[in-house]
């Protein structure tokens, strides 16, 4: 996927999180209709914003079983191999070996 961009100047300081969403599938509005029992689906975003323009650089969307540290190097190769990045900065959920 590429995401059109303006960019910063200098290096880009690449903030990275991630946050889970609720799809609501045909299961749950039946339940909700008809009563039963409510079955949720969960997605989870991982997402790279520049620190300097708030733009979006770099998303995934994977099922909820996946843990933040994995998906830094996607959210990585994301970034145009042109472009310098000057920090990525990151909760604790990417603090392995691998990440750093």
């Amino acid at each position: 996927m590429s995401l059109p961009y303006r960019g910063s100047k200098g290096p880009l300081n690449l903030l990275i999180d991630s946050t889970g969403i609720k799809a609501e599938g045909e299961g749950e509005w039946n339940a909700r209709k008809h009563g039963g029992s409510k079955r949720r689906v969960w997605r989870k975003i991982h997402i790279g914003i520049d620190e300097e323009t708030l733009e979006v650089r770099a998303v995934e969307v994977t099922g909820s079983n996946i843990s933040d540290a994995p998906m830094l190097p996607e959210l990585l190769n994301q970034i145009p191999s042109g472009q310098d990045i000057g920090s990525v900065t990151a909760n604790g959920a990417y603090d392995t070996h691998k990440c750093h």
